[in-house]
Order: structure tokens, then sequence, then C-alpha cells
């Protein structure tokens, strides 16, 4: 049986996916969006910064996408977990294990977006994930407003801890970075943190104290506990891109892919939107706009307007 054509498959139906679907349909392009629907916000109840939708669920978000994106004749939307995209005689073929009660998918397109984004390890500490979304956050931009002048934990396990902490002093001015006994916060880093009266606490958590409806302190190893009524935390990402093992494609020593300022990758035919490439801001309308960049740099490179890909999109 011969496989279904597209001109543009998309993997991955967040901000970024959908927003590039939704340019290239309207460019008339046949687009279809191969989305796993597994968002790693799924815990967060209200997106925030988003023109027009400051406020709104993360997965209604993604559903009004969807729906914008199925309301043009030449766009579809299906439920799927890619599993691979290989180099085809006449494009790239892509294959996606059914979810949802989906059909699986195996079919052709000329170009590829990549917009899968990162799956996230969180801290080690037990209870996390029960106040992940509603008491503690990642993204600081998105959530700082709704937590500003509380008694803020900042939990992590990386060596970017100060600058993050820096960055939360505008929004409170009682704040401790919990390095859970492994991130690292330099003497130097600690000293600046200090002056602005943040405190840095390198014991290791034993876990959190609080139901799921409240947060009320972090308790250490030895017991003590330090009240604090929400916070943020950093997680360490990787990326989702396991379905584009077997392409010949260009990456930073974390596995995020390589473009140029509109998103093409080393490979020509294969793009990338969103998260999938390294990491910047974290807010949905960020991801959103860059789907949109690489919706203009694909319809063109399909029309033939860019002669040199190195050029930035006319």
């Amino acid at each position: 049986m011969t496989a279904e054509t597209f001109e543009v498959v998309v993997i991955g139906g967040g901000p970024a996916g959908l927003s590039a679907a939704l340019n290239l349909v309207r460019a008339r392009r046949r687009v279809l969006v191969v989305d796993a629907n597994r968002p790693r916000n799924a815990a967060t109840l209200k997106a925030r910064g988003f023109l027009t939708r400051d406020g709104i669920s993360p997965l209604e978000l993604r559903k009004l996408g969807r729906e914008e994106v199925e309301a043009y004749p030449n766009g579809e939307v299906t439920f799927a977990h890619a599993q691979s995209v290989v180099v085809a005689p006449n494009g790239f073929r892509i294959r996606a294990s059914g979810v949802r009660g989906a059909a699986d998918v195996d079919v052709i397109a000329q170009v590829v977006v990549i917009a899968t984004g990162v799956s996230e390890t969180l801290p080690a500490v037990p209870s996390i994930r029960a106040h992940y979304g509603t008491h503690l956050h990642s993204c600081i931009e998105c959530d700082g407003y709704e937590k500003a002048d509380t008694p803020l934990a900042l939990i992590g396990e990386t060596n970017d801890l100060a600058e993050r902490a820096l960055l939360l002093t505008q929004w409170t001015s009682d704040l401790i970075v919990f390095t859970n006994a492994v991130g690292t916060v330099t003497d130097d880093e600690e000293r600046t943190l200090a002056r602005l009266g943040v405190r840095v606490e390198r014991r290791a958590i034993d876990d959190l104290v609080g139901e799921r409806a409240t947060l009320t302190g972090v308790r250490l190893i030895d017991g003590t506990v330090i009240d604090r009524v929400g916070g943020f935390v950093r997680p360490e990402w990787t990326p989702s891109l396991a379905f584009v093992d077997g392409l010949d494609l260009d990456r930073d020593e974390d596995g995020f892919l390589l473009t140029d300022a509109n998103g093409r990758t080393s490979l020509p035919g294969v793009y990338a939107a969103g998260e999938s490439t390294p990491p910047g801001p974290q807010q949905l309308i960020v991801a959103a706009g860059s789907g949109a960049v690489v919706a203009a740099a694909v319809n063109r490179d399909l029309i033939g307007l860019t002669v040199d890909r190195s050029d930035p999109v006319l």
C-alpha cells in the first residue's frame, strides 16, 4: 500500500507545533500534526503571559489550537507517538504509534517540523510532583507574579541556581535557595545573593511539608523545617528526540537540535521549533512565535525563494 503523502508533517502538538501548522495550512500547504498528547505542563492549572489567553488552561490552549488547524480543509491532527523519521526517495517517511484509540501513522512528507519539546527530571524530593503545577513551578516568568511577596523556595540540583534566584528577587524579598546537597552555588554567588537577602541552604531535603492543597515548608534531612508557601524548581530538561536518531542532525552537547535563525536544521527538509532547540525563554507565547517563524521558512523554501540556506528568510 502506498503511504499517504503530505507536504508537511509537524511532530508535536504544543504551541510551537500548532502555530507552525496553523500558519502553513493558511499558506495552503497540506499539513498533518502528529501529537503524542503528553504535554509536560499538564499539571499546570493556568498558563500565563499568552496574549488574549492569560490564565487559560494549557490543555484548553492546545485543544483550541488543534481546532483552529483542523478548521482548514488541508489541516489534520492525529494523536500518535512518533517512532521514527527516515529519509525516503521523495522526502521523509514518518511512523508513529496511535494513542487514545487513534490509528498508527505511516506517511510521507516533503518536510518535517520537529516540535516535541523536552522531558523533565525534577529534583529528588519525594512529594515534589504532588505540588508541581500548583505551589511549585519551573517557569519564573510564567508564574512569578502569582507568587509575589510570599516566602518562596527555589529547589534545584544544577549549577545555574544563582541566576534563577537573582531573577526571582524581582517578585519576592523572602527567598531561600535549596541545593539539596547537589546543586552548585559558588561562594561568590552566595555573597551576591546574601546582599539581596537571599539565603542558600545546602543541606539535603527530606521532603516537602503540607497536604496537596497547601505547602507549608521544606523539611531537611536533619528534621529542620523551613517555612515556605510556594516556589520554583529547576528541572533537568532532555530533548524528546529519540524518533530522529536515524537522521544526520547537528545537536549541541545536551542533545538539542541546532538550527539557523529560522529553524532550519543541518538536514535540508527538517526544521525544529520551540524547545527542541537549545533552551531559551520557556513561555508558551515564545514557543508559538518560534512556530510561526519556522512556518514562514518552510513555505518559502518549498516555493524555492530561499536560494542560500545560510541567508535569513526574506
